[in-house]
């Protein structure tokens, strides 16, 4: 089997009139452990997600423009503006909305990362960072968004890396990762080339690779980029994924 494989995002809908693109879950690819869902959203006005509950899982949505409001039955109140993201732990239980500006689009990343069976009934928690507050690392070419891991105040159960790279046509983005994380590379904007153990795949907008543990991401601009970096530790266990639930 090549080491590299091209995925692309499903076109599809969820909440109210929500535009996603889809890794997963999908047909053939339920899950990438300890990743549960990745959707490229987009909102308009009159859309939205209303009051719906969720269980077992932890859940990040970083807001790239407009805004996104959210509100829980944890008397969590709070907007999110672009650059910005948010945290809720889902853990034995939570009913929340998330709603975008009254004007224009909103656009961003929900990614949602397994809890291991055993924090599977934790209490439910709610974490906000704001656009100030993400850490950025100078790279040859371009810059990158700490948005976990090292330098983040953003926390969760998992042990996860999530990166914004921008990146400059011919440069070159590479990170050495935990040995036993596997993850994924999703472009936002631009065309890459990934590379690995002497194999290369050209990706565009809405395509991705996914990783297995050991393998690290490394590519290289095509054109002026944006590109998503995430990995993380794998539980191991089985995952259930049943809608807005994950045992």
């Amino acid at each position: 089997m090549a080491a590299l494989t091209l995925h692309r995002a499903h076109k599809g809908s969820e909440g109210v009139g929500v535009s996603v693109r889809r890794l997963f879950p999908v047909a053939g690819k339920m899950h990438h452990d300890p990743f549960v869902l990745w959707d490229d959203f987009t909102v308009p006005p009159s859309a939205g997600f209303p009051d719906h509950p969720h269980r077992g899982f932890e859940a990040i949505t970083y807001v790239m423009r407009g805004s996104m409001k959210h509100t829980d039955n944890l008397g969590n109140s709070s907007t999110v503006l672009p650059g910005g993201l948010q945290r809720f732990t889902a853990g034995r239980g939570i009913i929340h909305s998330e709603m975008p500006s009254a004007e224009g689009v909103t656009q961003g990343i929900q990614l949602w990362i397994n809890l291991p069976k055993a924090l599977k009934q934790i209490a439910p928690d709610y974490q906000q960072v704001n656009a100030d507050d993400v850490p950025e690392m100078a790279i040859d070419g371009g810059r990158a968004r700490v948005l976990v891991g090292e330098g983040s105040s953003l926390k969760l159960r998992t042990p996860v890396r999530y990166l914004d790279v921008q990146l400059a046509a011919g440069h070159v983005f590479s990170e050495t990762m935990p040995v036993d994380f596997r993850g994924l590379l999703y472009v936002l904007e631009g065309a890459v080339e990934v590379t690995t153990s002497g194999e290369s795949l050209r990706l565009s907008p809405s395509e991705s690779v996914l990783y297995e543990a050991g393998v690290s991401p490394q590519f290289t601009a095509q054109s002026d980029c944006r590109v998503m970096v995430c990995f993380g530790r794998p539980h191991n266990e089985p995952i259930l994924q049943r809608g807005t639930f994950v045992d």
